[in-house]
């Protein structure tokens, strides 16, 4: 189905050749949702967009263009134009009404966005040997919602976790493993013990100096392919990797790919060797260095050591290469914390300039913090992610109980997982991304304000709506007509109908939030609705039309909540 700000775009355009048939500036149009609803469904400022290439003023041209929109359709009640020349779009009441019906049997159509091409998308990327804690959290659900949104509009999404799996700490765990290792330990929790004696190497480590140079020594016998170290290094890849998968397992999250670092090791001297000949990377002081021009602000990237030891810089090079080359690219996205800005920038720089020319996105966000305490992902102060989860289950429960206690004890435990971790991931994926969140189980979990158990509760009474209906032996009529009779009934069919546009919007931006606002408004409107028009007890063609509505406003929770990765439980 096509959007609905699509329709009228096309009669905008018709409006506009009619007045101006050699206008092709389509740049100008715009139509965006209307800042208030007495301002109409939808505004666009194009008269003062366009005042220059028409050399009219804006009030005039947009005089005009009402004048010219075809009126075949009906889709348009009545343009009016406001101030210096903005017009106000009211939409016809039936052609809405009639939207929103068809949200119930069709599926929306995307086809004017420009989705041919693989988007590679690059998220959480823990590194191995460690238990995935607090730290890996943001990146992990930001990217996952980015990729169920894309996926949603068409896009064909390749999920790539670039694991942290090559690299020093190798051979200070080889080391720690062969010195310290508790066998009993290890074979009741590996993950758990191979940080313990990773945390021991460095305390011991400050005490004796020299076991970093054995450490390189180690390590040196893995990337030689040493039979010994390289069964060790790969044990520790396979435990953490386990222990990663039951972690995004539980979450709902998948990837494609996991190409670590150790998977583009072999293509690294290659890249060099391009950068080299291409003479982007010269030497400087014995090492391999990229230089930038002044006025992009950045200071030198080092691709290659002096010591011959390539860089998280040489692999993430190495990583577009291997894309520019093996996939049809339409873009490479790339969620870390904002940090890593600069280091991307250099990055994305260095790869246009060798020839690899895609579209580069860095998608940051901010600082995750817990009640007030910033988290150090330093060993001690932070929080596991499996222990995070379990308190999630545990608070979900308790709500649960609170709201319904006769339930089963399996359906309450499954509830409870659904409101605990949807809290999670709400609390973060309701904010902009790129602020700073500090999270609190007071809040995420509160069924007052824009949180995931309020969101869901809505979603939960619709459904309870239905199961009493059908208790009365009524169903979903879909041949019924949804008649809008009052205003908030006409506000919720307009939030429906834009909710696509919505979606287009996050995925534009890379802003999940979007979806979680529009969410939340449609509720409130919802709430309002539900407590002040009777459904079930109105009569047939209304109580029908009524459901209708609901079922429309239940779906487009379900759909807005599943793009952020989050569950909606029949009940509550």
């Amino acid at each position: 189905m096509e959007l609905l700000r699509i329709r009228l775009e096309k009669l905008f355009k018709e409006a506009i050749k009619n007045i101006r048939p050699d206008f092709e500036d389509w740049g100008k149009l715009v139509l965006q949702p209307a800042t208030d609803e007495k301002f109409g469904d939808y505004q666009t400022n194009f008269a003062m967009m366009a005042s220059k290439i028409f050399k009219q003023p804006p009030k005039m041209i947009a005089e005009s263009l009402i004048a010219a929109i075809p009126p075949k359709k009906k889709l348009i009640e009545k343009v009016e134009v406001a101030g210096p020349g903005f017009i106000n779009i009211f939409l016809n009441k039936k052609k809405l009404a009639e939207t929103v019906k068809k949200t119930l049997t069709e599926n929306w159509d995307f086809s004017h966005i420009k989705t041919k091409g693989a988007v590679v998308i690059d998220y959480s990327s823990p590194n191995i040997a460690k238990p995935m804690h607090v730290g890996h959290l943001r990146t992990t659900i930001i990217g996952d919602s980015i990729k169920r949104i894309m996926k949603f509009l068409g896009y064909n999404v390749i999920a790539d976790n670039h694991l942290g799996d090559w690299g020093t700490q190798f051979g200070k765990l080889i080391v720690a493993y062969n010195r310290w290792l508790d066998k009993e330990n290890f074979e009741k929790n590996p993950i758990s013990e191979l940080e313990r004696i990773y945390i021991k190497f460095g305390d011991e480590a400050e005490k004796d100096p020299e076991l970093e140079e054995l450490a390189r020594a180690e390590l040196k016998k893995v990337q030689d392919g040493n039979e010994a170290n390289l069964a060790l290094w790969k044990k520790f890849v396979g435990i953490t990797l386990s222990e990663c998968k039951k972690i995004y397992e539980y979450l709902g999250i998948n990837f494609d790919t996991y190409y670590g670092e150790s998977f583009y090791h072999p293509l690294m001297p290659k890249v060099i060797g391009e950068l080299v000949n291409k003479k982007l990377a010269v030497e400087s002081e014995g090492a391999l260095v990229v230089f930038f021009d002044e006025k992009e602000n950045l200071h030198p990237c080092i691709v290659r050591k002096k010591d011959g030891a390539f860089l998280y810089a040489t692999s993430d090079l190495a990583t577009i290469k291997y894309k520019y080359e093996i996939y049809k690219m339409n873009k490479a996205l790339y969620v870390t914390d904002d940090r890593q800005a600069v280091h991307f920038k250099q990055i994305f720089n260095i790869a246009e300039r060798a020839g690899w020319k895609m579209e580069f996105v860095h998608i940051p966000f901010g600082v995750l913090s817990f009640n007030g305490e910033i988290l150090k992902t330093r060993a001690g102060n932070t929080i596991k992610l499996a222990d995070l989860f379990k308190e999630a289950e545990s608070k979900g429960l308790s709500v649960v109980e609170e709201k319904n206690p006769e339930l089963p004890a399996e359906e309450k435990r499954k509830i409870a997982k659904a409101v605990g971790i949807g809290a999670l991931k709400y609390s973060d994926l309701s904010q902009n991304r790129t602020s700073n969140i500090d999270f609190s189980w007071e809040k995420a979990l509160s069924f007052d304000g824009n949180t995931a158990p309020y969101l869901q509760y809505s979603y939960a009474r619709v459904q309870s709506i239905k199961r009493k209906a059908a208790e009365k032996g009524i169903s979903l009529d879909f041949k019924c007509k949804i008649s809008l009779e009052s205003d908030i009934e006409r506000s919720i069919a307009a939030s429906v109908a834009r909710f696509p546009e919505c979606v287009e919007k996050a995925a534009e931006l890379y802003k999940p939030n979007f979806i979680a606002d529009h969410i939340f408004d449609l509720v409130q409107k919802f709430g309002t609705f539900y407590n002040s028009t009777p459904i079930l007890k109105a009569e047939p063609k209304k109580m029908q039309s009524r459901l209708l509505l609901a079922e429309a406003v239940a779906r487009t929770i379900k759909t807005g909540l599943e793009l952020l990765g989050i569950e909606t439980p029949e009940k509550m």
